[in-house]
């Protein structure tokens, strides 16, 4: 078996910074950043606005700040700063002289936080002052900080002037990383277990950088509104403006669309990632407003299947562009892209994301919960067969950080021989099954700890989900297993508030009429209705259906009695 070919990189200099400063040469006067600062009425959102070589000057006078302060090459760094212009410029900062920047997600809870935190082993701080604040109160978990550097505001507002920030010694000079040099540890959501640090090495940025270019046709000069935030660290590299939205991170669902609806018009967006939650939240303002969004080329859209009313309105908003939703996750970004055009709607078999990226491999193999030490071990399943996804490529991160055994469960080693050299590749186990149908297209069909096993057989969550979605009371519904595993009892629960007893009675007989409908969701005879689904903090779209099913362990469910 031949090697995925990496993409060309820079041996002498492979750190992913660099890019900010080709680009400051290259077009030092387009807007690299516009963070919103006030309305008015005549002028709408009111921008501070930096060029690419003022957001240049801005990353060197933190770089200077950082060394000053004694931040060395290769120092981990816990960043814990506002999104926008102190994102951006700390962490590109960081890379830029060899330090290693820690993201955790806001939000995901103290208990979770903290164990993050003593995990990863910063020596370096950066925060706002709360952040310093906690990171004096909880000591056990910040014991292996030594610098803490304060982050509030511009520091070349502070300077007084751009030259005064470039003035530092070597300004502008990137720490030579090497492609496989750590970059940054960043954390996973975790929406089926506790959260992880996944190490980025500066190849596996270059390659998920060219990777976005090439897939979807982004050139400099575009304007991008991301709103998850770590994704505008892509667009210094990407040559696109950031315009930073009007949402807090902590509390995506609660994002004001008409507000983002605003953004688009005025500046013109021409690209947009989000998850489905929030986009679904932006179709509804527009269709209720009768408003289309001519600017935008495309939206990404993921961190949970698309669900089909997303895919069918965005024909409606998107008079010029397209939906795509590409497939991954933090340990491998992008797998596989699809885009509205493709997408077919009548399926229940599953979520289709489309086919592998260039020099991105995706194989399909038996289920198991053991390690999987060799290539040779993972059975591969038939085409049309559900089975697990595993995936290997130039953005495939290799390892956990600090989790051995982690690290072991979801990574699988293939050695090869290569002109009288042993090789080795790391496959990543996306903890994800589905399958791959007869035109080569991956088919996602739930999460592999979420799935359910009954004695009659096992039942996927996208699968079941996707025919209860269909009923017009059922905007979001999940697939949940009572009791242990292989003799677990299936269950839906949905989203909803039921008016009382007869009323859950009648909907329960609706969605079991509709479970008989299909082979796969005839089991299904027990449902729940809950007001309010646990989600993921990052994209508000995960369910935590492992959760549900502990809540559904002592709630009342209503079970239809399928001879009625």
């Amino acid at each position: 078996m031949s090697s995925v070919a990496p993409y060309p990189v820079d041996r002498a200099n492979a750190n992913i910074a660099r890019h900010l400063g080709l680009m400051a040469a290259a077009q030092p006067t387009r807007p690299a950043l516009k963070i919103p600062r006030g309305r008015s009425r005549k002028r709408g959102i009111d921008y501070l606005t930096l060029d690419f070589a003022e957001l240049d000057a801005e990353v060197n006078a933190w770089a200077a700040r950082l060394t000053a302060a004694g931040a060395k090459p290769g120092d981990r760094t816990l960043v814990m700063v506002r999104q926008g212009l102190p994102l951006i410029a700390s962490v590109f900062a960081l890379f830029r002289i060899g330090a290693i920047p820690v993201v955790i997600d806001p939000g995901m809870g103290r208990k979770n936080f903290l164990a993050c935190v003593a995990r990863s082993r910063p020596r370096v701080l950066v925060g706002i002052p709360v952040a310093r604040l906690m990171s004096r109160i909880f000591r056990a978990a910040f014991s292996s900080v030594m610098v803490r550097v304060p982050a509030s505001g511009s520091l070349t507002a502070r300077l007084g002037s751009r030259s005064g920030a470039a003035s530092a010694p070597e300004a502008g000079v990137c720490w030579p990383a090497g492609a496989g040099d750590l970059a940054a540890v960043l954390f996973t959501s975790g929406s089926t277990g506790a959260p992880k640090g996944v190490c980025y090495e500066h190849g596996m940025f270059e390659a998920q950088v060219q990777l976005i270019r090439e897939t979807y046709g982004i050139a400099p000069g575009e304007i991008d509104l991301p709103m998850l935030p770590i994704f505008a660290l892509f667009n210094p590299a990407l040559g696109m403006t950031t315009v930073v939205p009007e949402i807090d991170p902590r509390r995506p669902a609660e994002v004001d669309a008409a507000r983002i609806v605003q953004a688009i018009q005025q500046e013109g967006v021409t690209n947009s990632f989000g998850s489905p939650t929030l986009w679904h939240k932006i179709a509804q303002h527009c269709a209720a407003n009768n408003i289309k969004l001519p600017s935008l080329r495309r939206v990404l859209c993921a961190g949970a299947p698309v669900p089909a009313a997303l895919w069918a309105a965005s024909h409606d908003f998107l008079p010029t562009g397209k939906l795509h939703s590409p497939y991954g996750a933090t340990e491998a970004l992008p797998v596989t892209s699809i885009y509205s055009d493709e997408i077919d709607l009548t399926s229940v078999r599953g979520s289709c994301v489309g086919r592998p990226l260039d020099r991105v491999d995706v194989k399909v193999v038996r289920i198991t919960d053991a390690p999987i030490a060799t290539l040779v071990e993972a059975s591969p399943r038939p085409e049309g067969e559900i089975g697990e996804i595993i995936v290997r490529g130039p953005n495939v991160t290799k390892t956990y950080d600090g989790l051995p055994p982690a690290t072991a469960a979801a990574k699988i080693r293939h050695h090869y021989d290569t002109l009288g050299h042993d090789r080795t590749e790391v496959w990543h186990r996306m903890g994800d099954c589905g399958y791959f149908d007869a035109h080569g297209r991956l088919w996602f069909c739930g999460r592999k700890a979420e799935r359910v096993e009954t004695a009659i057989g096992t039942l996927h969550t996208e699968p079941c989900e996707q025919v209860f979605r269909s009923h017009p009371r059922v905007s979001r519904c999940a697939l949940i297993g009572l009791g242990e595993r292989p003799n677990q009892r299936a269950a839906i629960v949905v989203e909803t508030k039921v008016r009382n007893s007869a009323d859950g009675r009648v909907f329960a007989r609706e969605l079991r009429k509709l479970a008989l409908e299909h082979d796969h969701t005839t089991p299904i005879k027990l449902f729940y209705f809950c007001e309010k689904f646990p989600v993921d903090v990052r994209h508000n779209a995960k369910i935590h259906r492992l959760s549900l099913a502990h809540w559904a362990a002592t709630a009342i469910g209503f079970e239809s009695d399928p001879k009625r």
